[in-house]
């Protein structure tokens, strides 16, 4: 994190989204749009299944550019699904500064969890401020897991809250049940990892370096059997790896803790789980929400510590798949 300027972030995010431009924009089924107030809409699945490509722009866009993202095939005993790995040598800005979905921006006739670069220009998230995550720009970036596009009404109270000209926003956005929208939930294995350690009280920014890998579920045929699917990837499915600088106890103590498996919720499909709460996240154990397997590196001491395990049997039972692949 020393080595960023807090302040080209979004600026960086937005030169990672032209990058994107001419043919290759076609190429990946991203639409660009004219937006409301004269923002700019990127509609990377909106209404369809989007593509492999787009997915990993998406992902890629999540971290404001500070993290790589690769789908490919899955080397460990949850397969037989492809898996997505994500890696970054900043991630206390890339994951928690910018891919976090820590806003939902909600207006009469809109709503999306909101990720991306412009959340530093937004705050008012008590992660942000613990870790000094702000920025001030003149270009900002949200990435939103919705169905529908954002209306006036949303882009206006996104200009609002970043302090900036609507004109000078622009939104990435892709429903949940499109390969775009899926392939950016379970890129977010370091970033659930890193959120579960904040609310074990473990200092992120002894995280120096971090990388994960997901299965990549199947596209649900609706947006809620998607939302099951991609939180029982990342819940039973994903194996995160930490490099950090601190004293072997302050892992230790928070170490059991750790893995989706402490939580009192555990041992069902995410999607029974939800509708036990009356759909409702905010009344799940927040414990629930976290990798299946982590494994630090504290370089500090040359110590590894592992806990948790990946599960095989639940992951499929939430997918419905047989236990001979050869039958899928």
């Amino acid at each position: 994190m020393s080595n960023l300027n807090l302040g080209n972030i979004n600026i960086n995010t937005r030169h990672l989204i032209e990058s994107l431009g001419g043919s290759r924009l076609g190429e990946l089924d991203i639409r660009v749009i004219p937006g409301p107030l004269g923002s700019v809409i990127l509609d990377f699945g909106v209404d369809r299944l989007g593509t492999l490509g787009a997915g990993k722009a998406l992902a890629e866009i999540c971290l404001a550019g500070l993290g790589r993202v690769s789908i490919g095939p899955q080397s460990s005993s949850i397969g037989p699904l492809p898996a997505v790995m994500v890696e970054t040598d900043y991630p206390l800005v890339a994951c928690i500064g910018a891919q976090y979905a820590g806003w939902p921006l909600a207006t009469p006739d809109y709503f999306a969890m909101a990720s991306g670069a412009a959340r530093m220009l937004r705050g008012q998230e008590e992660i942000l401020d613990r870790y000094g995550l702000s920025e001030v720009a003149t270009q900002g970036v949200l990435v939103l897991e919705a169905a529908k596009l954002p209306t006036e009404s949303a882009v206006a109270q996104a200009g609002l809250e970043c302090q900036l000209p609507s004109n000078d926003l622009t939104f990435c956005v892709a429903r949940t049940a499109s390969l775009p929208g899926t392939i950016q939930i379970v890129a977010r294995s370091v970033e659930t990892t890193l959120h579960k350690l904040f609310e074990l009280n473990f200092d992120l920014s002894s995280v120096h370096r971090a990388c994960g890998t997901c299965p990549l579920p199947p596209i649900g045929v609706s947006d809620l059997q998607s939302i099951g699917w991609t939180n029982d990837a990342i819940i039973l499915g994903s194996d995160v790896a930490l490099w950090v600088d601190c004293p072997d106890e302050n892992i230790e103590v928070i170490l059991d803790q750790l893995p989706s498996s402490s939580s009192q919720d555990f041992g069902r499909p995410f999607i029974e789980i939800f509708e036990a709460y009356g759909r409702d996240f905010y009344k799940i154990d927040k414990l629930l929400f976290s990798p299946a397997r982590v494994t630090f590196n504290n370089y500090r001491t040359g110590r590894l510590f592992r806990v948790g395990e990946l599960h095989e049997r639940l992951f499929h039972q939430s997918l419905g798949l047989a236990t001979d692949t050869r039958k899928l």
